[in-house]
């Protein structure tokens, strides 16, 4: 990406568009964490769940490696307005596919090519349009508006539930929220063209590109996003098990987490990103890990149920963001939409991959078992910022 394009500013009214574009589409993803639920209703267990979560591994991990090459043939927001349409069609699968079988895996294989599609070019659109020293400012407003759509699906399932609608409802509402997102982008992607802000042929990840950014200094960001996800991938997939387990409503755990996510990107993040990243990373990657503690051990207060939720939002949220952000400021130099690539794909890697073991642990050894897993996942990502934090002043001194 030359300088010129990266000096350019960001527009309100297009990040606007791309923010409300992207809360749309990640309803899609956050009823994924009602399929449990859905797989029980159809006689399944949470292994079966895990198996079709994970399906969606393969395609995420081809779209993501293509998504580059897919942007530079045709433009990332038109790409994303094109992936709505696979998501739309997960979320009527996942409603109208009557067993829980291969089936469902197909759905879920469909659900992977929408979901990595989107995950990995829009970051890049951000890139594109903001300078290098808000990026993690503004990467933290996108992702917010992700995590609320994320946050919203399993509430839509709840909702729902509650007025003694069938859990499918949600994800037919997540199959038409889809089809508006992608709407949207296709209008963003007229409005870059028009402003001549779409960029071509900077997108290709290839396996010399991918070496060099392993070799970076990125690398650590895409290691502990990668991690992240398998935590984040954890917890939401199988909370509706966690809460029934409990005696809590499943719902709470996404108030809470979505609740402390965008608040803490709107009034937060600001503050986080004038402040040295790697310390307020030894913050936020502490919160996460204290608040797996929580769900370990406090497991009959609806309080603390709801406490620990909004400590994992503002701890794994803001962490995210910066580390996606640091992603980006340290890849090698003309390899940022390559870095934020493999970050994407680690993620995918971690949130997908994650949910087949998860399944396996909880039907074998309990719910308990599987959150001692994650536990060490938490402890590993704040050891890795301590090793950088230790590792700098080595070298500053």
């Amino acid at each position: 990406m030359s300088d010129a394009v990266a000096q350019q500013r960001v527009d309100g009214g297009e990040f606007a568009v791309l923010c409300i574009g992207g809360f749309l589409l990640s309803i899609a993803y956050g009823v994924t964490f009602l399929i449990p639920m859905l797989v029980g209703q159809r006689g399944g267990d949470e292994a079966l769940a895990g198996l079709i979560i994970s399906a969606a591994t393969v395609s995420t991990v081809i779209l993501v490696i293509l998504s580059g090459h897919i942007a530079d043939a045709i433009g990332s927001a038109r790409a994303v307005a094109f992936s709505g349409l696979f998501l739309a069609a997960s979320g009527l699968g996942f409603a109208m596919v009557p067993s829980a079988g291969l089936s469902l895996m197909a759905v879920g294989f469909i659900l992977g090519i929408g979901w990595g599609t989107f995950y990995a070019l829009g970051p890049l659109l951000v890139a594109a349009i903001v300078e290098p020293e808000h990026r993690i400012r503004f990467f933290a407003l996108l992702s917010g508006s992700m995590m609320s759509g994320i946050g919203a699906g399993p509430i839509i399932g709840r909702f729902a539930t509650g007025w003694s609608m069938p859990i499918e409802t949600a994800f037919m509402f997540a199959s038409l929220s889809s089809l508006a997102g992608g709407a949207l982008y296709f209008l963003l992607h007229i409005r870059l063209t028009n402003a001549g802000k779409i960029l071509p042929h900077v997108n290709k990840i290839s396996f010399g590109a991918a070496r060099q950014v392993i070799a970076s200094r990125a690398m650590y960001s895409i290691v502990m996003v990668g991690i992240g996800g398998a935590i984040f991938g954890g917890l939401s997939s199988f909370q509706t098990s966690y809460a029934k387990a409990h005696g809590f409503d499943y719902s709470l755990f996404f108030i809470g987490f979505m609740s402390s996510a965008i608040l803490s990107r709107l009034f937060v993040a600001g503050y986080v990103v004038k402040r040295d990243p790697f310390y307020s990373l030894l913050v936020l990657t502490s919160l996460t890990l204290a608040s797996i503690a929580l769900f370990l051990t406090v497991t009959s207060s609806h309080l603390v149920y709801l406490g620990a939720a909004a400590m994992l939002g503002l701890g794994y949220g803001l962490t995210y963001s910066v580390i996606n952000g640091l992603a980006a400021n340290e890849a090698p130099a003309g390899l940022m939409p390559q870095s934020l690539l493999l970050f994407s794909l680690a993620y995918f890697i971690g949130v997908f991959g994650f949910p087949l073991i998860a399944g396996k642990l909880i039907v074998s050894s309990g719910i308990q078992t599987m959150l001692y897993v994650l536990l060490l996942l938490a402890m590993l990502n704040f050891g890795i910022v301590l090793f950088r934090v230790a590792h700098r002043a080595i070298h500053v001194s």
